[in-house]
Order: C-alpha cells, then structure tokens, then sequence
C-alpha cells in the first residue's frame, strides 16, 4: 500500500522546451482515466555545471519540484525527459543519483515504471535515452512497462513512438494524436498495473 493518501502516479519529468511537459500532461490523462487513481505531476530544478540547483525552491509556473515522499509513497512511477546526447538530461539524472536512501530501504521495489522522452532531431537518440531512463528504476526494483502493439496507435504512428515508451520529435510538428494515444495508453497501463499489484 501507499500510505493514507489517495492512490497515485507520479508523473516526473525535466523540460526546457515545453515538449516533455505536454507528453506528461497527456500520460495524466491516461493515468485519471483508472478509477481510484490520481496523476500527481511533477519536475526538477535546473542544474549547473557543478550540479548545484540553479532556481528558486518553487517554480514560478507549471508543475512543483518532486521530493523524496512523492517518490516514497507512490503506487507507480513515468519518468520523462529530452534527450541528451542519448541520454536523459542532467538535472533529471542528478534528482534520481540523490535517490539512494529509497533503494536501500526498498521503497520502489515492485511498483510500476515507464518512461518517455523528445528530441529535436529525427533519430536523437529516442529509445538509447529511454533505456537509458529505465536502468536505475529496474536497479530500483520496479516492473518496467513499456507499451505492447496490442495499442494500434503504435502499430499505425508516423510520427513518435516506441514499444519502450513515448517518444516524439518537437523541431517537427506538435504532439500528434497517435503520439498522445500513446500517452495516454503508458498513463493508462501504469495505473491499472499499480492497482494490480496492489499498490494502492
């Protein structure tokens, strides 16, 4: 079980553009479209190069900065970020290196994880980046879901998307409605394995 509070996914996600925090936004769709589930979205702050937070403790608009109990408590996790030399971005990547206290006591350990990413170029690196984001949930303990073809909108997509989990292209065109079926479909899998794993 979660804890006292109603049962939710966390949505996390880094974004510069725009593009990552749109994809979030539709995967909450799919996660609300469960009974009994909530999206709860969130991001984190801008690093530098030392890998010191850059902004304010509360952003100025958009999503509230994760903490370490929206982790915690959890019932399943999607994890969003623009791809970065084939990997996720930095400041995402520093918010989950601080996430050691979770793995030593086990917190995440079988609940649900997926993930999602954007490029601005064709080709940018998408599913590296996406793999590259589930490797410390699966080192966290988590089941890993990705997105099955029993989804048509990943057979019939000519714009993103992955059996790893979505993807888009945002020097291209806005998120398509393959791309946010797509969404919808991961926010949708993630919770109705929450609640079958019974971590609600």
């Amino acid at each position: 079980m979660a804890n006292s509070q109603s049962a939710y996914v966390l949505v996390l996600y880094y974004s510069r553009g725009g593009t990552t925090a749109k994809m979030a936004q539709a995967i909450a769709q799919g996660i609300e479209m469960v009974s009994g589930m909530e999206a709860r979205i969130r991001t984190v702050p801008a690093i530098s190069a030392n890998c010191e937070a850059t902004e304010a403790s509360i952003p100025d608009e958009g999503a509230v900065y994760c903490t370490e109990d929206d982790l915690k408590y959890c019932s399943g996790l999607v994890m969003g970020s623009p791809t970065r030399f084939g990997n996720m971005a930095a400041p995402l990547k520093y918010f989950i290196d601080n996430t050691s206290n979770l793995w030593m006591t086990g917190k995440l350990v079988n609940k649900p994880a997926g993930v999602f990413t954007a490029t601005s170029s064709l080709h940018g690196g998408q599913e590296t980046t996406l793999m590259s984001m589930a490797l410390p949930l699966i080192h966290h303990g988590m089941v890993f879901c990705g997105i099955p073809y029993t989804e048509s909108a990943l057979i019939h997509t000519q714009t993103g998307g992955t059996p790893y989990g979505p993807s888009h292209l945002s020097s291209a065109h806005d998120l398509s409605e393959d791309e946010k079926t797509i969404c919808r479909a991961l926010g949708s899998r993630l919770a109705k394995t929450a609640k079958a794993l019974k971590h609600i």
